[in-house]
C-alpha cells in the first residue's frame, strides 16, 4: 500500500482499527450497504480518512444516492488517488496514507458535478468543527491563512477577488467553547474572533501578498473593533501557522509603523477553526451588496 506516512505512524494507525475497519481500509472490503453509520449523515462538517485523518470530503459535497453508502460529488483538492482496476471500475483511496475508500463513478447524472464518491462508512470520521488546518495539507498547491479584520463578510468579500486564492470562509477563532455560533461569538466575551480562512495556492500568491492585502483592506490602526462594528470579536489580528508567518507579518507591522501608523493588530498562535453558519458564507454575493465599511487603501 503506498503511503506517505512514515513506517511507524503507518503501523500505528492500524494497530487502532478494528477488525472490520481493517477490513474495509486495509484488505479492501466493502461494507453492506445501508449498515454505515454516516449514510445518512446531514450535519455540516468535514469527512476524513479514518486510518490517517487526513480531510478528504466536505459536507455541502455530500448527496443522497440511495446506494446504501455516503456518496459525495467533489473531493478536497488532492485528498484522493484513483486506481483504475480490471472491470473497468475506479477504487479510491485516501492520497496521504493509502486507505481504501472505495470507489468513484461518473456519468449517473445524480448531480450537476456527475460524479459520484462511493465511500465506505467505516473508512471515515466525521468532523463537526471545521478544523481543516495547515497540517492536514499533503499536496503542494494548496496552503492555509487565518485572518481577523472585523466583520468576516467584508475580509471575505476582497480576499476571494485575489488571484491564487482559492476560497474563502467566514468563521470563528480564538475562544475554548466548543462549536460556538454567531450569537455566542456576538455577546463579544467568548475569546473568539470573526475570522477567514484563506484557502489558496501558493505557486500564484504568496502568504507575505496575502498579509498585505489583509493590511489594506481593514484599518489596523483601530483597536476593539473596525468601523462601527465594537467589540472583541471585530479586533485586527492575524492567526500565524508557523515562525516564518509570524516573521512576516511582523515584518509588516514594523513597515507601517515607519510609514507612521500605529498598528494594533495581534498575532496569534492557530486555533481550533469554526465555520460559520451557512448564511454568513458569501454573503455579500448572496445578497448582490459591497462591504459599507471595508475598503482598500494602499499602504505598501
Amino acid at each position: 500500500m503506498s503511503t506517505l506516512l512514515n513506517g511507524d505512524t503507518w503501523h500505528n494507525a492500524i494497530k487502532k482499527l478494528t477488525p472490520e475497519e481493517k477490513h474495509i481500509i486495509i484488505e479492501k472490503g466493502t461494507e453492506r450497504p445501508f449498515s454505515g453509520s454516516l449514510v445518512y449523515n446531514k450535519e455540516d462538517g468535514i469527512y476524513r480518512c479514518k486510518l490517517c485523518g487526513s480531510p478528504l470530503f466536505k459536507s455541502k459535497s455530500k448527496f443522497e444516492s440511495e446506494c446504501g453508502w455516503p456518496s459525495f460529488d467533489d473531493a478536497i483538492k488532492g485528498a484522493i488517488r484513483e486506481i483504475p482496476e480490471a472491470d473497468g471500475r475506479k477504487e479510491i483511496i485516501c492520497a496521504k496514507c493509502g486507505g481504501h475508500l472505495g470507489h468513484v463513478f461518473r456519468g449517473e447524472k445524480m448531480t450537476q458535478k456527475n460524479t459520484r464518491y462511493c465511500v465506505n462508512s467505516l473508512s471515515l470520521t466525521f468532523d463537526k468543527k471545521d478544523t481543516y488546518s495547515p497540517k492536514d495539507i499533503h499536496t503542494s498547491n494548496e496552503k492555509i491563512a487565518y485572518f481577523a479584520g472585523g466583520c468576516f463578510w467584508r475580509m471575505e468579500y476582497y480576499l476571494e477577488k485575489l488571484d491564487g486564492v482559492k476560497d474563502v470562509i467566514s468563521g470563528y477563532m480564538g475562544g475554548t467553547r466548543e462549536n460556538p455560533t454567531y450569537k455566542d461569538v456576538s455577546s463579544g466575551n467568548t475569546g473568539y474572533l470573526e475570522v477567514v480562512k484563506v484557502i489558496y495556492d501558493p505557486a500564484k500568491i504568496s502568504y507575505e501578498t496575502l498579509a498585505k492585502a489583509f493590511f489594506e483592506i481593514h484599518d489596523p490602526t483601530q483597536a476593539n473593533g473596525q468601523g462601527p462594528d465594537i467589540g472583541e470579536q471585530y479586533q485586527s489580528a492575524v492567526f500565524a501557522s508557523n515562525a516564518k508567518e509570524k516573521e512576516i507579518i511582523n515584518n509588516l507591522i514594523s513597515i507601517l509603523k515607519q510609514k507612521g501608523y500605529k498598528v494594533v493588530t495581534k498575532i496569534y498562535d492557530v486555533k481550533s477553526f469554526y465555520k460559520a453558519e451557512d448564511y454568513h458564507q458569501n454573503y455579500y454575493a448572496k445578497h448582490n451588496k459591497t462591504p459599507y465599511c471595508h475598503g482598500y487603501i494602499k499602504r505598501f
